[in-house]
């Protein structure tokens, strides 16, 4: 696994974070270092699918990158005669995911086919689906199309379909956003970045992420149709939060 050192980079200069082949690159080692809680909710995917997923069933990964919670989603399902549909709108990601899709070699992997695909998560069509993963992907859109793609989501899930949300957020309580802010700059630089990089990388991702609170993305959820939502895991200003259609 290729070490992150983007922002260690000199030559950098103030360029907006973008999922390029550089990032690509290094973008496992990226999630583990800069994401707490990343591998659980890796974990829990799994398990949600084994629970959720129904035969004869789609299950969509949108903004699926390397296809981490993709390989989660294959390795839980028990049901049968399901698909997989991954799609990410950065080249460097897709090409990534299908050679990592193509070289898994676990149990489930020859009975649940992935279709991974070059494209706008805001086009596709979601249709007969009984679970859907947003990982960390609906921060990256306009706030003006979130409802939208919530709605289009809730819209093509059947009855007892699962979204799951997994965001950075930011506290409405300005002292315990402050404190948040710090415990994971914290953990940044325990995971061996320094200083200099976490200026870098908050500078580059300034108006390319835009954070909501765990309240925003509620009561968007419950606007859109989801009855039973609910946080299952929080780490410092990162939550995955999971939102069932009755």
């Amino acid at each position: 696994m290729s070490e992150d050192r983007i922002y260690a980079n000199d030559k950098l200069g103030n360029e907006p974070f973008r999922f390029d082949e550089t990032v690509a690159r290094v973008f496992p080692d990226m999630l583990q270092r800069s994401i707490p809680g990343y591998a659980a909710s890796l974990e829990a995917i799994g398990s949600l699918a084994a629970r959720f997923v129904r035969d004869n069933t789609r299950c969509y990964d949108l903004g699926c990158s390397l296809g981490g919670a993709t390989l989660a989603l294959r390795q839980g399902i028990q049901a049968v005669g399901c698909r997989i549909i991954a799609i990410d709108n950065a080249p460097a990601m897709i090409d990534r995911c299908k050679q990592i899709v193509a070289e898994d070699d676990t149990p489930n992997a020859s009975k649940t086919p992935v279709e991974s695909i070059l494209g706008d998560i805001r086009d596709v069509e979601i249709e007969n689906a009984s679970m859907v993963i947003l990982n960390y992907t609906l921060q990256f859109l306009d706030l003006g199309d979130r409802d939208d793609l919530i709605r289009k989501i809730f819209s093509g899930l059947r009855s007892g379909g699962l979204l799951v949300l997994s965001e950075k957020v930011v506290d409405e309580n300005p002292e315990m956003e402050s404190l948040l802010v710090a415990l994971y700059h914290e953990h940044k630089r325990r995971s061996d970045y320094s200083a200099l990089e976490i200026a870098r990388k908050r500078a580059a991702l300034e108006d390319v992420l835009i954070p909501e609170s765990v309240s925003q993305h509620r009561t968007r959820l419950e606007n859109e149709g989801f009855e039973n939502v609910a946080v299952w895991l929080r780490y410092f200003n990162f939550v995955s939060i999971i939102a069932i259609k009755k």
